[in-house]
């Protein structure tokens, strides 16, 4: 009879605390439905009175937000590409190959973890207005292109790999090119997508760096994009929860879809280090 009502009482929080969560992203897609002003009548309507699809239409049609989700696209996926690249040959590295320093140096790189990003965003912006990336997409993903948290997760991971393995590949006459790309690689799959995942939202939801080095309004990305919009119609919550909705919803699917790797790879991460 305990047991029972022990598991009662905790489904019972564990709906309450998802219903919470999920209240104001269903709110949000609700609203986006509305007549313009329903939203802001006392008390607001939980439900559209009469559903219309004009915010979406006006979203797209005179915001032009097809374009500022093409740029999200693009450099989000240009991103992650570009992050799984170095931060999983650097990670690999770390784990599995000699060099004078390694352990230092690795030391160092965990340093500047602590240090805010927002300290570095004006020293970086100089580096890109030098190397003529401001106002591109260049200037977005090459600073993006590797990060600590990605060596370091790739890093932990890979050194679960058995050391004889590589060995034997090596005495075999096997490149450590062919070593990586032919054991290591496959071996790695489930910290891949995991930090593949993580770069991909990351980049995706980036506010801060794209609005500092983006300043042609044709370049900009979808959240900065949703930010220069609400200064625009600043009543309009309708139109702002369309916004919202385009801008939410696939980084959510991407998500949900790959949740189960995006887990695992985490709990076998921090196991496996």
């Amino acid at each position: 009879m305990k047991s029972r009502w022990a598991s009662a009482i905790v489904n019972g929080l564990l709906i309450a605390a998802t219903s919470i969560t999920l209240f104001p992203l269903l709110w949000m897609l609700s609203v986006s439905f509305m007549q313009p002003g329903a939203a802001s009548t006392y008390p607001p309507p939980l439900l559209p009175a009469h559903a219309t699809l004009a915010n979406y239409h006006e979203l797209f049609e005179r915001a032009g937000m097809g374009r500022y989700l093409v740029n999200s696209l693009l450099i989000a996926s240009a991103i992650t590409l570009g992050s799984l690249l170095f931060n999983l040959g650097a990670g690999y590295a770390f784990a599995k190959l000699r060099f004078k320093g390694r352990e230092r140096l690795f030391q160092t790189l965990l340093g500047a973890l602590v240090i805010p990003g927002q300290v570095a965003m004006i020293p970086l912006f100089l580096i890109m207005k030098e190397l003529g990336l401001v106002n591109t997409y260049g200037g977005v993903i090459v600073p993006a292109l590797a990060s600590v948290f990605g060596i370091f997760l790739v890093r932990q991971y890979a050194r679960s790999i058995p050391n004889e393995l590589l060995e034997a590949a090596r005495i075999d006459g096997a490149s450590e090119a062919r070593i990586f790309a032919t054991i290591v690689l496959p071996l790695l799959k489930p910290i891949v997508v995991t930090l593949a995942i993580f770069t991909f939202l990351a980049s995706w939801n980036d506010f801060m760096w794209p609005l500092i080095v983006l300043s042609d309004q044709a370049w900009q990305t979808a959240p900065v994009a949703l930010a220069g919009l609400s200064r625009e119609h600043v009543q309009d919550n309708e139109l702002m929860m369309a916004g919202s909705v385009v801008t939410t919803l696939p980084v959510l699917i991407l998500f949900l879809a790959l949740q189960r790797h995006y887990i695992q790879g985490l709990i076998l991460g921090s196991v496996k280090g």
